[in-house]
């Protein structure tokens, strides 16, 4: 099968191509830029297109299948080929559940904990050598690709985004896949850009819940009201199995998990990751694993790249790096170190990065978020606002929005890093947040803070 795909050079789009290129298809691709780690990966493979933009000659009928990611636009000059001769084309998400209509698919949802829970799943499935498809929001330990497709596994496990499938296609992607299983983590407002009212947003969540396969599987986050709501009150004939947070208490900074077994020590902490571990089991024990087996895999795993990442530690200090940007994520993930080290400094960095953390309508959402915490710094940079369209935010709002008197705030990149590198952190649990790096902060050079 002959592919080629609009838009390369994106986290998941250079992880497909290679996994379609490690099936044996034949592979064709374009962007108008590419930055590492998927130039060097894509290179790797010899997939890098040779020049960087958009070639209308590289679309013929000699393609099966093209692939738009959405870092192209409506009017891209591929795209519009492509259409002019009837070409096949698809999303990421279509392409993703055309590749496994014949699998049994396993989709794991949620404003927050998706890319956790799916990492806990592999992680214990190739711990026990059990081969499966799938595609996962991060790159993890022990895994070549984030995406990995075959002709003979019998299950896939799908990362389900609620975000948009492509330019032309507008419906969320885990719209599309349909499951056979599915977990739903929690609900919090995100991506106002896309989904502009709470109610609007909580709406993808039922759709999903719907599209589980009739006698399907759907475990589900019960202390999330909003996630109770919407799984108890489906009328989608379907199977529902409850989680909550496990038992669990904390010893010398370790956190034990209390199992029949006795008292298992995690690598992980914090209520959200236990709960993401409460879910793995459930799902993990729908496609064989029994509780046994679980706990066993389970002990050996760190996290997800960027999720409560811990770059560095001595007997002193630990720091780490999170993807959290929403309200909500702050929220559990400051919660869980503050109760992790509450013998520590606890000295807490967000960046302000993303399109909703950036709109002054949307700012109020984070009003305490950082009160865990007990110095933080809010570092946001005015050209991102502008390149994303947006109004100006000054620092009298943020101020506000977090309704925190001593909050620093830092919109220089240059600044920041100097003000970070000036602090003491002896005695100290470091977390910086973000979904961007600060304007270009080294984290290898922040791992010298120790």
């Amino acid at each position: 099968m002959r592919v080629h795909f609009i838009a390369i050079g994106g986290s998941a789009m250079h992880n497909l191509a290679i996994a379609l290129h490690q099936k044996g298809y034949q592979v064709t691709g374009s962007d108008d830029i590419i930055h590492d780690p998927s130039k060097s990966r894509l290179n790797k493979y010899g997939l890098l297109p040779e020049e960087f933009g958009w070639f209308p000659n590289k679309i013929s009928t000699d393609l099966d299948v093209v692939i738009l990611g959405m870092h192209a636009k409506k009017d891209n000059v591929e795209l519009l080929k492509a259409q002019e001769l009837g070409l096949k084309i698809y999303s990421y998400p279509e392409f993703l559940y055309e590749q496994s209509k014949d699998k049994t698919r396993v989709v794991i949802g949620g404003s927050h904990g998706k890319t956790t829970i799916t990492s806990m799943i592999l992680h214990v499935l190739n711990y026990h050598d059990r081969a499966i498809d799938y595609m996962v929001g991060a790159q993890l330990d022990g895994f070549e690709t984030m995406v990995h497709l075959t002709e003979e596994n019998d299950f896939i496990v799908l990362e389900g985004d609620e975000y948009l499938s492509s330019p032309i296609d507008m419906r969320p992607k885990f719209h599309l896949y349909k499951p056979n299983i599915a977990l739903l983590s929690g609900i919090a407002w995100d991506h106002i850009n896309v989904f502009p009212t709470f109610e609007n947003y909580v709406e993808q969540f039922k759709v999903f819940t719907d599209s589980l396969i009739n006698g399907g599987i759907m475990v589900y986050n019960e202390e999330d009201a909003y996630v109770k709501d919407v799984v108890e009150s489906s009328e989608n004939h379907i199977k529902k199995y409850p989680y909550t947070t496990p038992e669990y208490f904390i010893e010398n900074g370790i956190t034990y998990l209390q199992t029949p077994e006795g008292d298992l020590p995690l690598e992980i902490f914090g209520d959200h990751n236990l709960q993401n571990l409460a879910g793995a089991k459930w799902i993990c024990q729908h496609m064989g694993i029994d509780e046994d087996d679980f706990y066993e895999a389970i002990e050996s795993f760190k996290g997800a790249n960027k999720r409560l990442e811990k770059i560095a530690e001595n007997n002193e200090t630990v720091i780490f790096k999170d993807f959290a940007h929403s309200p909500s994520k702050v929220m559990a993930t400051t919660s869980a170190v503050k109760k992790q080290y509450k013998d520590r400094t606890f000295f807490a960095c967000l960046e302000l990065h993303s399109y909703s953390s950036l709109n002054a309508d949307f700012l109020k959402e984070y009003k305490g978020v950082l009160d865990n915490a007990d110095k933080a710094v809010v570092f946001y940079s005015p050209a991102a606002v502008k390149i994303k369209q947006l109004d100006e935010v000054t620092k009298e709002q943020i101020a506000k929005a977090f309704d925190r008197d001593d909050l620093i705030i830092y919109t220089n990149p240059e600044d920041f890093r100097t003000f970070l590198f000036s602090q003491n952190v002896k005695d100290t649990a470091l977390l910086l947040m973000s979904s961007g790096n600060y304007g270009g902060l080294n984290f290898d050079e922040v791992k010298g803070l120790i």
